[in-house]
């Protein structure tokens, strides 16, 4: 775990112990850590008294998710409910869920805690009859309960408009991007605890990776073990630009990203040719985009408050642009008829990089595992990618 991680978790834990307990609702997006964080949550209070949940995976029907629920619980046999009264209904099974995480209890008869990862994916059951209103009623449920509750959603617009009038137990926390001092504490596994390496540089090394990965978890650890795992003098750009190559671990993520927000979302084609629009150039503001996508400006604000509602832009100012830079190249690259070359490849993440990544200082050197042997001829400096 790194500085600001802990010092996150230590937040998210205080409110469980607080008396009453508050109930955290931790928002972030694609790769932030929020599915690590739950995790660890569950390991420090005990597996016979936390339950973590994973909605996105399991929720299919009111009835099958209940008995999913029920049957993975590590809560005694006592408080589920019982087999001869099965639930007639979707309705009924929706109930009967309510019921089991408010009454269920750890072992002694102590309150439990239930991680739910992905709340927000329960609306999907608001298609079934009488479920008009169930991330309401689930609110309604868990703020009267005794047990503890840690929820996590990535869709963050949507998460605040649910929780504007929600009772005060409910405690809005977004998860932080890393430092480039966690960046630092992240990848130090990966380069044997930075003992071949000066101090300068490893400081250089976690601001370039921090910037590069806009501090998101995900994103740092994949350049940190694809630094790793290549052989000669890799460097940060050169990790990323191998991540984001087609068969790449980045283009493979950033596609379920992208995929996943946009079918969440209304006007799939209308809302792609947008993200199209604001990959060759951001900071557009309605007008400018309405023009290159030639629709009135009235339906365009429609696509681009769609597009808001799932977080994949964001507006300053009037101007409009992605919430993720990575993404973004992640589109430039990918979202085309074919896919990129080697070259189009490099070139990309070294404009991307070159707007980012600080300027070394005269000391800092690329590294990974035989680099500290190369010579000064094979060493080239970080961001400088020459292309034939």
């Amino acid at each position: 775990m790194t500085g600001s991680q802990t010092g996150f978790e230590r937040r998210v834990q205080s409110a469980l112990e607080a008396s009453p307990s508050r109930i955290p609702v931790i928002l972030g997006g694609c790769g932030s850590g929020r599915t690590f964080l739950l995790q660890r949550l569950r390991e420090r209070a005990g597996r016979p008294a936390a339950q973590y949940i994973d909605i996105e995976r399991c929720a299919t029907t009111p009835e099958r998710f209940l008995e999913a629920v029920v049957s993975s619980s590590p809560f005694p046999p006592a408080v589920r409910p019982e087999g001869n009264h099965a639930p007639a209904n979707a309705r009924e099974s929706f109930d009967a869920l309510l019921a089991f995480i408010d009454t269920a209890r750890a072992p002694g008869g102590e309150p439990c805690t239930f991680l739910l990862d992905e709340v927000l994916e329960l609306r999907t059951f608001e298609s079934f009859p009488g479920l008009r209103h169930v991330l309401r009623d689930l609110l309604e449920a868990l703020s009267g309960s005794a047990n503890r509750f840690v929820m996590t959603t990535r869709y963050v617009a949507r998460a605040h408009r649910l929780l504007r009038d929600a009772p005060a137990r409910f405690e809005v926390m977004h998860i932080p991007p890393l430092a480039a001092v966690d960046v630092v504490d992240m990848l130090a596994p990966a380069f044997n605890n930075y003992e071949q390496m000066a101090t300068d540089d490893r400081d250089y090394l976690g601001r370039a990776v921090q910037a590069l990965a806009d501090g998101r978890a995900s994103y740092v650890r994949a350049i940190g073990e694809t630094m790793a795992r290549m052989n000669g003098h890799a460097d940060p750009i050169s990790a990323l630009t191998a991540l984001l190559s087609p068969e790449g671990a980045l283009t493979s993520s950033c596609r379920f990203c992208y995929e996943l927000r946009l079918h969440r979302a209304r006007g799939y084609g209308a809302l792609k040719a947008i993200l199209d629009i604001l990959a060759e150039d951001e900071a557009l503001t309605l007008t400018e985009i309405s023009h290159r996508l030639h629709r009135t400006p009235g339906s365009t604000k429609d696509y681009l408050s769609w597009l808001e509602d799932v977080d994949l832009v964001t507006s300053r100012q009037k101007r409009y642009s992605f919430s993720d830079p990575l993404l973004r190249l992640w589109v430039r690259l990918h979202c085309r008829p074919t896919p990129p070359t080697d070259e189009e490849v490099v070139r990309e993440v070294q404009r991307y990089a070159l707007g980012r990544v600080p300027q070394p200082e005269p000391a800092a050197l690329a590294y990974a595992g035989a680099a500290i042997e190369a010579t000064p001829e094979e060493r080239k400096s970080w961001g400088i990618i020459e292309i034939d």
